[in-house]
C-alpha cells in the first residue's frame, strides 16, 4: 500500500514539474478555484536540476540572496547543469507545508514556485498554508481528487504532447 501511495505521489509530482511552465492562475477557476498554489505544493518533495533553477539565482530579485549565494556555490553560471538541488531545502523528503514556509522567507527553488509569493493573488494562500498544516493538506487532497475528475479532450480537442513539458508547434 505504501508503495502504491509513493507512486502516485511521484506521478503528481511529475505532472506539476512538467505543468509548471504552462499553467496560469486561472487555468483551474472552473473546476477548482486556488488549485495552482495547492497542485504545486507538490514540489515539497523532489529536486531539480541546476538547468531548472540557474536563471532565478543569477537573475531574479525576488529571492533570498544567501540562499541564492549557498546555490550557486554548486550552480556556476554558465557551469554545468546536472547538479542536483531540493525543492524544499527544510524537510526535502517530508510531504508538509515546510514549502510555503520556504516561499515566504524567498526560498522558492524555482522562479515559478516564488511567482506563488510575490505580491500577488496567491500571497494569502502561501501564508495559510505555511501556518495551517491541516488546511493545506486538505486543499491537497480536495485538488487533487478535483484533478482527477477533469475530463480530457479528445480528439481534435486535445493533443498528446511529443515532449511532456511543451505545447506541441
Amino acid at each position: 500500500m505504501a508503495s502504491a501511495s509513493c507512486l502516485s505521489l511521484l506521478v503528481l509530482m511529475a505532472l506539476a514539474l512538467a505543468a509548471s511552465a504552462q499553467l496560469s492562475s486561472t487555468f483551474y477557476d472552473t473546476s477548482c478555484p486556488n488549485a495552482l498554489s495547492t497542485i504545486k505544493s507538490a514540489h515539497t518533495i523532489g529536486q531539480k536540476k541546476c538547468a531548472s533553477y540557474q536563471a532565478h539565482i543569477y537573475n531574479d530579485t525576488n529571492i533570498n540572496q544567501a540562499f541564492a549565494t549557498s546555490l550557486k556555490a554548486n550552480c556556476p553560471s554558465g557551469g554545468a547543469n546536472v547538479v542536483l538541488a531540493p525543492l524544499d531545502t527544510m524537510t526535502p523528503t517530508r510531504f508538509d507545508n515546510a514549502y510555503f514556509n520556504n516561499l515566504l522567507s524567498q526560498k522558492g527553488l524555482l522562479h515559478s514556485d516564488q511567482q506563488l509569493f510575490n505580491g500577488g493573488s496567491t500571497d494569502n494562500t502561501v501564508r495559510n498554508f505555511a501556518s495551517n498544516p491541516s488546511a493545506f493538506r486538505s486543499a491537497f487532497a480536495t485538488a487533487m481528487v478535483k484533478m482527477g475528475n477533469i475530463s480530457p479532450k479528445t480528439g481534435s480537442q486535445g493533443q498528446i504532447r511529443t515532449i511532456c513539458s511543451k505545447v506541441n508547434s
